[in-house]
């Protein structure tokens, strides 16, 4: 599929002048863009690494675009999004990505999958395309596009973001590594956070996306050095970038069919466990919370077990913050016993979750508490529009 009859492809007057930038470029040339052009490529997601790499793949002249996709546009995509604008907030991303792709180049065939990729349609929605790119950001999702892009024999340009640093490589590709000789088993869940509880830098996916591009766009001109066993690590804060060997784990297990990924990453098991932790903790909503500080009562500790910097963004007035890695660790268990003292105790955090853990592990030294439900994202949504959601 990525050796096309190059006499069947045609460029018009336009795309002539579009692509002269590389038609003058000796590794591009007529028959480079001709295989631009007949070439296929499908982005899982459209969110911080789809945006630059549709975007630049679409420039590039790539003929059939596909794109996977089921969330909507939120006002928080917006900051490293850059596919996406403002007047799409709340409406699906892929109809947004669509119509930018076309604003950028007419030329492109764009092909939608408003749906949640899975072990029952990936095998279907991956086979007509030359090359998968991975854009998502969770373990289940990259092992299933790993495994059907090893089935299908199709090669999957990775990438991941975090924080401050990223990475890249391409698997599965000419006999090399795939993501499984990088990452024979998942993490336990929860143990790497998401970009929503650990935070990005905004223009780190663009650097991670834009390598991606490039590597899908060397891979279809054949020309250079893919990534392919190399693993490129990307620090911005540094601004370095280091590269690991990757080679073949003999101990990989032979991959003969798709299989149930949130099962093999331990998220059902993960959620059942989190729920009889919660069931052992009481909660209370915003409003309960709400009329207790209203009555002046005194009996009751309020803490809050955010970081640091997100208590400086937003806060409800008399809390107290005792960070969960504080907790964690032990320091924080002995401020809240100081704090507590025949009180009351009530924990919150951004949604919730956090502020469950922080009491289950308080629990376990002996203090009871009560959660609030929805956490500070709730306050400001239910009670106090002034604090700023984040």
């Amino acid at each position: 599929m990525l050796n096309p009859n190059l006499d069947e492809i045609q460029l018009s007057k336009d795309e002539y002048e579009r692509y002269s930038r590389h038609l003058i470029l000796p590794e591009v040339g007529l028959d480079g863009q001709k295989r631009l052009k007949a070439a296929s490529v499908l982005c899982i997601g459209s969110g911080g690494l789809g945006s630059p790499l549709l975007l630049y793949l679409a420039a590039a002249g790539i003929g059939n675009l596909g794109l996977v996709d089921f969330d909507v546009v939120d006002s928080s995509n917006l900051q490293r999004q850059v596919i996406h604008g403002t007047s799409w907030v709340g409406k699906p991303k892929i109809q947004s990505a669509k119509e930018r792709i076309l604003e950028i180049n007419p030329h492109c065939q764009v092909d939608l999958y408003e749906t949640l990729l899975n072990s029952e349609n990936a095998l279907e929605i991956m086979a007509p395309y030359d090359i998968i790119v991975d854009g998502t950001d969770n373990f289940p999702t990259r092992y299933l596009v790993n495994d059907a892009c090893v089935l299908l024999n199709k090669p999957n340009v990775y990438g991941s973001i975090f924080r401050f640093e990223g990475q890249a490589t391409v698997f599965n590709y000419e006999g090399g590594p795939n993501y499984r000789d990088l990452f024979p088993e998942p993490p336990p869940p929860g143990m790497v956070p998401s970009c929503a509880e650990g935070g990005v830098l905004g223009i780190l996916p663009g650097i991670i996306g834009v390598i991606q591009a490039t590597e899908t766009v060397k891979i279809i001109l054949g020309q250079g050095d893919t990534l392919s066993g190399r693993l490129l690590l990307y620090n911005s804060l540094n601004m370095t970038f280091r590269e690991l060997k990757l080679g073949l784990n003999p101990e990989r297990p032979v991959i003969e069919k798709l299989i149930d990924y949130q099962q093999f990453c331990g998220i059902p098991q993960a959620k059942e466990e989190e729920a009889k932790r919660q069931m052992d903790i009481k909660e209370m909503n915003v409003q309960e919370l709400k009329e207790l500080l209203d009555s002046g009562a005194d009996d009751f500790v309020l803490i809050d077990v955010r970081n640091p910097h997100e208590y400086d963004i937003a806060k409800i007035s008399g809390s107290v913050l005792v960070p969960l890695p504080d907790i964690e660790q032990g320091s924080g268990v002995a401020k809240v016993k100081e704090l507590v003292n025949g009180h009351r105790l009530i924990a919150h955090c951004k949604k919730g979750g956090r502020s469950a853990k922080a009491l289950g592990i308080l629990k376990e030294a002996g203090i009871e508490g009560i959660n609030v439900k929805g956490g500070i994202t709730a306050w400001s949504q239910e009670i106090d529009s002034s604090v700023p959601q984040y």
